[in-house]
Parts: structure tokens; sequence; C-alpha cells
């Protein structure tokens, strides 16, 4: 039986955003759940992340870790190595203790992309957090000499400054293409997200048929397909719609793209939502459509499952394929016409699609924040010093 050091640790958290900011997305929620079950366990826990108009500049969160805000999307990645490099010459608050915590045992950097260089100015154990990785990204969202230099820092120079630190990642799948950048698996664990907690009793579908696309509305999420989907699809039902809750700065193209397809009159943009509101779309929603080029898991799909609406999403969209179990809880497509094909042959089928989503509801709750939060706390304490080793 495997034992560890009762010793409670302080764990700090660098991430480019939280989960008030208008920009957050699953990346972000699944370092708030996490930091929040290790608080749970006896830890303390700090999130340094970039300030924004939505939220204050320090404050505690109602799990109890504490978030400090500061820079922006661009400048978060200095501020975290001024603030601590100012704290570690006694200068500043995270040397006299980060919200009065003391200097952190331990930094989670986690990597959305660029990385916070953390192994190079802190001092302090590291475990890199890798939701996926950008390879495809790049090109969508950036100009092609910042995507060669973005691409560059991802898959060379940090594999170099993270060399000798544990990983964490979402997914088999994400491990795996971290193997191709050259990093051993023997240095990587995964842990799964878990699936969010439902604030509302699970409803009935809509009268009419419906699809939902939930997330940020960004190139690399390709709602462009949703919308192809559903013009294709108009002919056969004449009451279809596609509800897309999220936003983000790509929604105003995607409301010209509607509208030059002939679909915006079937079309719901809804802009941010709550969990309520999650819920009650996604309870009333026929299919979910993940259409999104790359994910380190895929939250929503499980928020999906988790209300019995099954998702046809991207075979080659990584973490995807694990959240999804082809078949039984949603379906993979190998292409946009495949993709068309399965979200035809759902609405098509009542029975198969509600025996899809009673599966999907089940897999999703196989996923728990608990147990993640206790991989992490193993991992945690093992990579601080104080623990036994944490399989792979």
């Amino acid at each position: 039986m495997e034992s560890y050091d009762a010793t409670p640790r302080h764990v700090l958290f660098l991430n480019w955003r939280d989960t008030r900011n208008p920009h957050g997305g699953g990346s972000e929620v699944y370092v708030e759940r996490i930091a929040a079950e290790l608080v749970a366990r006896g830890h303390a826990a700090t999130l340094f992340c970039a300030a924004h108009p939505a939220g204050p500049a320090e404050e505690t969160n109602p799990a109890g870790v504490r978030i400090i805000r500061r820079g922006g999307r661009h400048t978060v990645y200095m501020r975290a190595a001024l603030t601590y490099l100012a704290g570690w010459f006694g200068l500043g608050r995270l040397r006299r203790g980060v919200a009065g915590r003391g200097r952190p045992d331990l930094i989670v950097d986690v990597c959305n992309g660029l990385p916070f260089l953390s192994p190079l100015w802190s001092r302090r154990p590291v475990i890199m957090l890798v939701h996926h990785v950008h390879r495809e990204q790049w090109p969508v969202v950036l100009p092609p000499w910042a995507a060669r230099l973005g691409w560059w820092i991802e898959s060379s120079l940090a594999v170099h400054v993270y060399r000798r630190c544990r990983y964490v990642t979402v997914s088999a799948a994400t491990r795996r293409e971290l193997a191709t950048l050259g990093v051993d698996p023997e240095r990587v664990t995964v842990v799964h997200n878990g699936t969010p907690e439902s604030v509302t009793a699970a409803g009935p579908e809509s009268v009419e048929p419906t699809l939902v696309v939930l997330g940020r509305l960004v190139p690399h999420k390709q709602v462009e397909v949703a919308l192809r989907v559903l013009a294709r699809l108009a002919p056969q039902w004449p009451t279809l719609s596609v509800v897309i809750a999220g936003q983000g700065w790509w929604e105003p193209r995607l409301r010209e793209y509607a509208a030059e397809l002939e679909v915006g009159d079937r079309v719901l943009f809804t802009g941010f939502v709550s969990d309520a509101e999650r819920d009650a779309l996604l309870s009333s929603a026929w299919v979910a459509l993940t259409p999104s080029l790359k994910e380190g898991w895929g939250l929503t799909i499980v928020e999906a499952g988790g209300r019995g609406t099954p998702t046809v999403a991207f075979r080659s969209a990584g973490g995807v394929a694990e959240a999804i179990v082809h078949g039984r809880t949603g379906l993979l497509a190998d292409g946009e016409e495949e993709f068309t094909a399965y979200t035809r042959a759902l609405l098509a089928d009542d029975a198969r699609r509600t025996a899809m989503g009673a599966a999907a509801r089940a897999y999703a709750e196989s996923f728990t924040w608990s147990a993640a939060g206790e991989k992490f706390d193993a991992l945690v304490r093992q990579t601080a010093g104080v623990g036994t080793p944490v399989a792979v």
C-alpha cells in the first residue's frame, strides 16, 4: 500500500487565464478544479493569471484558491517571472508569502501553446501541464512568421527547458503526441478531466430538432463546420436549428457566414451562458456538435453526455477520441462529409440517439474530479519530494 507524507504543500499554478476571464475555457476549468481538489486535501493553492475587467487584482474563490491577476494576454508570462523574482529577493508578495501562504513548494506551469518557462527562474520543482499540442492551431490563428515562432517555442524550446520536469496531460492522445516532440512518456502522467456537476435536473429533448455547439468562438473551434452541416440538412428538416453557446472574437465572422449560407434565421448565438443555461441547452439538444480542430480532452463532450446528449466530433481532434466511445456514446468522423452523415443519422433515428445518450451519461459519470484530484495530489507530493512514485 502506497503512503505519502501528509505535509501540506503550497502549489502555485501559472495559467494565462482564469474561469472569470471572458476568453476562458476548458483549460481554466481544469486548473481551478484541480486546485480546489488540492485545497480540499490540505494544500494551499494560488493561481497567477492575466488581469481582466471581469475579476479583481486579487481574490480567494469559494473553493479557497487564491487568484492573483497581473499583466495581459501577452505580458502575463513576463509578469509571472518578475513577480516571482521580486518575491525571491524579498521585495514582493511571493517572498512574504503568496497571499500569506509562504513561498511555493511546487509550480504547475500550464502551457497553452506558450509556456511560462518557470524552470529558468523559479528554482522550485515544476510540473508542466499540457492539455494538447498546438501544431495545427498556430497557422490558423497567427500569420506565418509568428506561427513558425510559436511552434518552435512549443515544440523545441519548451521541450528543452522542461527536460527534467514531470508532465501532466489530460489524455493518452496528448501523451503520444508529446512523445513525438521528444518527451519521454515515462515522465507524463495522464489525469483526466472530471465531469462538471449539473446544477439542474435533466429535461426532455426539444420538440423541434436542435443541434448545439458549446465553446469559445475562435477559428480553431471550426464552428463553420456546424453551420455547413445545418445548411446541408435543412432541406430534410425544415425546422432544424443550431444553438451556438459561447463567446469570442470570431462571432461576427460566424454571423456573416451563417447569413452567406442563408441559415442565419436558424442559428441562435447565445453568448456566455450560466451553468443552469448550459444544462438546459444540452438537455434539449438532439445532438451536440464538436467540430474543433484539436482538443486535449473535450470537456464539452462529457458535459453534453452528462445531460444524455450524444456528440459528433472529428476523430483526428486529439483527446476527443477518448471523451467519446465511438458508436456507443457518440460518433467520430474522419471528414466533414462523414461528420454531416453522422449528424443526419442521429437526427433520423430516435431510438439510437436515446440509447447513445444514456450510454454517454453513464460514461461521463465515470470521470470524477475527486479521482482526478487524488491522482494530482499524489503527483504533487512525489514531485515535491515527499511521496512515492505515481504510475503513469
